[in-house]
């Protein structure tokens, strides 16, 4: 086999532009580096004694992705799997693969190469961390085994701490149910002008089969094989692999990850055991893991922690959080309350983040310097849709307490602009965020921005969406909700203002759609709250 344009980067530049083999490449390599497989160097191995294994076809079958990037440095992914539906379909060996990162998309400069040795106890997923890139810059990568090479995907690096960057653009997504549609905004997504993409979970669903459009085609997933397995039949989507390859993705988890409206250790089967709950979690982390972009170490147990901050120079400082994992259990036995609340549910005190995360996230907004302050999270923030109704037991307004200590700390720390974004309820909202949680009277603190789904909406049919829609714009805060489309939103982000364009498809039951923007909204700089604007 021969290597094509392979090129060492260092202060003397790339090796040039003759051709090595792999041996010649290898080598070179292993002048300098070693590579752990265990942890003790007794199970050390030079990287050119790694030989590659027999493939049984293409490796890169579930495509490739950027993500959690730095202003140095970026991480890029894929995971090797010939036989994507069959536990990937490697062989149980070691997998050396080559990986590029170049100026152009031509890879006629590439300024940063190496190998990764990608290990069957981890699905032989790849997760490189490459550093020394210069700050708020595009790059193009991608990677090779064998005769196989990848797709080329699309990465970059974030703007300096403390720099002034004047504009940030990204989309937000959540909750693509493959048996439920097809995700027929993806392709439209990857043509968006946007420098990366939140995504704010339920990436996978662990039902058996029972779509109204697709089919899992297995039972509902338990072990590591059948999240890997999962993992794979989404990935396939081969307009989800072209969103991942154009931009870096910011992901977090919600519960579908896992289990339905899981809560830290309780099934929402009450006959699940804590400890068969935690053999669960354990193995949809690892699978997790095995296929996001994460800058994460790989998770050894059922505890994984995966909330993380990263700011946009001086515009803005991101809180990316976890409201699964470290939360109580849901009140009122989960179920949402219409007209009179269940006792439990009507102050109920228990946590949604977690004692540690929640000092964490006011620790870090009390030292933003940042002009925008922005949590990414899983559930609805604000009491969209139900409103004074009810409550939904399994989003902020099942925590009642947890969420006013939220909602004190901004407004009695004075923290300005501050955002949040959600996913988790299948539609499209754009909320005000009151001072004291239900009173319109008490004022304005924020906005919530709600990412759609992909393929669940709520209904097919204009004329009960319209109603539902009508319905709930009715409610005090809610500019904009939407029941009966599927898409995204795409931000522009000023030093004056958030625009924001919800970017809807008009069906999900085809594999291609059309794709428009449904309505627009602003948050002005300075002035809590959010305003349609069309």
């Amino acid at each position: 086999m021969v290597v094509r344009r392979l090129g060492i980067a260092g202060e003397a530049g790339a090796l040039g532009a003759r051709r090595y083999t792999r041996r010649e490449v290898l080598g070179m390599i292993a002048a300098t580096a070693v590579v752990g497989c265990g942890g003790s160097s007794s199970s050390r191995q030079r990287i050119e004694e790694i030989p590659i294994p027999e493939l049984s076809g293409p490796p890169f079958t579930l495509g490739i992705a950027s993500g959690d990037p730095l202003d140095d440095g970026v991480i890029l992914w894929t995971r090797l799997a010939p036989d994507p539906l069959a536990g990937g379909g490697m062989p149980a060996e070691l997998a050396p693969v080559t990986w590029e990162v170049a100026a152009d998309r031509f890879f006629t400069r590439i300024l940063r190469t190496g190998v990764f040795v990608a290990r069957p106890e981890l699905g032989h997923s790849v997760h490189v961390d490459v550093e020394g890139l210069a700050p708020d810059t595009w790059y193009w990568y991608r990677f090779r085994i064998g005769e196989f090479e990848s797709a080329i995907g699309r990465a970059r690096t974030l703007p300096l701490p403390g720099s002034a960057p004047e504009r940030l653009r990204f989309a937000a997504a959540s909750c693509q149910n493959w048996q439920d549609g097809f995700y027929t905004a993806y392709p439209h997504l990857a043509e968006e002008d946007v420098d990366f993409v939140f995504f704010l979970g339920d990436y996978i669903y662990e039902y058996g089969s029972e779509g109204p459009v697709r089919f899992h085609g297995t039972p509902e997933v338990q072990t590591l094989e059948d999240y890997r397995n999962r993992y794979a039949l989404y990935k396939s989507d081969t307009g989800l692999q072209a969103a991942h390859a154009a931009f870096p993705w910011v992901v977090t988890w919600d519960d579908h990850e896992v289990d339905n409206n899981y809560a830290g250790t309780h099934s929402e089967d009450p006959d699940v055991t804590e400890e068969a709950l935690l053999a669960r979690r354990a193995a949809a982390y690892q699978a997790y893991y095995e296929h996001m972009p994460l800058r994460l170490p790989a998770p050894t147990g059922a505890d994984y922690r995966i909330y993380r901050s990263f700011t946009w120079g001086d515009l803005a400082s991101f809180f990316v959080l976890d409201t699964r994992q470290y939360r109580d259990d849901q009140p009122c036995n989960d179920e949402v309350q219409i007209g009179e609340v269940c006792p439990e549910g009507v102050d109920y005190p228990g946590t949604m983040m977690g004692d540690e995360q929640e000092a964490w996230l006011f620790d870090g907004l009390r030292a933003s310097a940042a002009l925008w302050n922005v949590v990414a999270q899983q559930v609805v923030f604000s009491d969209i849709p139900i409103g004074e109704l009810g409550i939904n037991p399994d989003q902020w307004q099942g925590y009642p307490q947890a969420r006013r200590r939220v909602h004190d700390f901004v407004a009695q720390s004075g923290i300005e602009n501050f955002i949040v974004l959600s996913g988790d309820i299948h539609t499209s909202g754009a909320a005000n965020l009151f001072t004291v949680p239900g009173d319109p009277a008490s004022g304005v603190i924020g906005a919530e921005l709600i990412a759609t789904t992909q393929t669940s909406i709520l209904t097919e049919d204009p004329f009960v969406g319209g109603l539902i829609s009508s319905f709930v714009e009715g409610e005090p805060g809610v500019e904009f909700f939407n029941a009966s489309n599927a898409g995204y939103f795409r931000v522009d982000v000023t030093r004056d203002a958030w625009r924001v364009d919800f970017r809807l498809t008009d069906t999900r039951l085809v594999p291609v759609s059309d794709l428009s923007t449904r309505a627009s909204v602003e948050i002005t700089a300075g002035v809590p709250g959010v305003k349609r604007t069309a």
